[in-house]
């Protein structure tokens, strides 16, 4: 079994930035897939970034393209998902997921029913 917990979120300013990380433990993710999604009041869960843990490739939702970075931390042993130029429309419970056996094609890592592991998620409130 793997756990994921996230951390980071919080309330920040239109225009600001967060970082939110996803820590994985209970058994090695090497090979997996990590991704972000994210689910605002009264909507479906929406996929926002992908990584790939091995060769680091990474995949965006057209909405955050260019404002927002998924990355590895290696000291830390974290997925994090740096957030800038944030917008009241990027509120919503953050959530990490894991992928044990992620496809070759990227289009279909955007895909909620890959993800075998989810973490608790973590609320992002942006304000005016």
């Amino acid at each position: 079994q793997v756990q994921l917990l996230e951390s980071g979120g919080g309330l920040v300013q239109a225009g600001g930035s967060l970082r939110l990380s996803c820590a994985a433990s209970g058994r090695p993710i090497t090979g997996y897939a990590v991704a972000w999604f994210r689910q605002a009041p009264g909507k479906e869960r929406e996929f926002v970034a992908v990584i790939r843990w091995n060769n680091l490739d990474t995949y965006y939702a057209d909405s955050v393209t260019g404002r927002f970075t998924i990355s590895r931390d290696d000291d830390k042993n974290t997925i994090d998902l740096l957030m800038n130029s944030l917008k009241p429309e990027d509120t919503a419970v953050y959530y990490c997921a894991a992928d044990p056996t992620p496809p070759v094609v990227p289009r279909a890592l955007r895909e909620i029913i890959r993800y075998t592991y989810w973490g608790q998620g973590t609320q992002v409130t942006v304000y005016w």
